[in-house]
């Protein structure tokens, strides 16, 4: 990795550990070995670094969840839209953490998010459409973009609550699983016939990853 990526691998790595608002360019540049005036020579200031993962963030979703073409089985893309949601949710669970001060220090980044987010609405519709016209669900256009509503408000504030319920404050990467599992609880409300037992067979597949997440505060 160049010396920019390093940065803000360093940097995600830190906020996830200890939290956004703990972290400052001199602990991201003391992590790494170097001298604050050699991290300003990269980026401007923390707002300027969480701009690039914001980016990282956003290419994800875009990469990761293509829409269905027609005449695929869409039922054959939700583990993998599933796994990517996982690993999205983990990689960035400090975005969700903090997200509302994040935004609210930073107009710039508030407006991209605000766009994307109404852009990732209409692609997680267009991905409940496709299950539906795959007979994978039974649902109709305004329910349609409810679901989307709600499924992305599951993914938003899940890490968070998570951490909410624990003592330690301290999020485990088996901690998402049983975010995806409400997910998937989520798509059986609307399950047909045809689809039953495999969303069943899905959601049963993060149940058991999920119950290996500690119990303990």
């Amino acid at each position: 990795m160049n010396t920019k990526d390093k940065i803000i691998q360093t940097s995600i790595s830190l906020f996830n550990e200890h939290g956004e608002r703990a972290i400052s360019t001199n602990h991201i540049a003391s992590s790494l070995g170097m001298s604050p005036g050699n991290l300003y020579y990269h980026f401007k200031n923390k707002e300027d670094i969480i701009r690039h993962i914001f980016a990282l963030y956003r290419d994800h979703l875009s990469t990761h969840f293509k829409p269905v073409v027609q005449g695929d089985d869409a039922f054959e893309h939700l583990g993998p839209y599933l796994d990517s949601l996982f690993e999205l949710m983990w990689r960035y669970h400090f975005f969700y953490d903090n997200l509302g001060d994040i935004l609210a220090r930073d107009s710039h980044l508030k407006q991209g998010y605000i766009d994307f987010q109404q852009e990732l609405l209409e692609q997680v519709r267009n991905i409940i459409l496709a299950l539906r016209d795959s007979e994978i669900i039974a649902i109709d256009e305004q329910d349609a973009i409810e679901l989307a509503h709600t499924l992305k408000l599951t993914v938003s504030f899940w890490t968070p609550y998570m951490k909410a319920r624990r003592l330690s404050g301290v999020l485990v990467e088996q901690d998402i699983y049983p975010g995806i599992v409400k997910v998937l609880t989520l798509f059986k409300a609307y399950s047909t016939e045809k689809s039953a037992n495999k969303i069943n067979q899905l959601r049963d597949k993060y149940a058991l990853l999920a119950n290996a997440a500690p119990q303990n505060p």
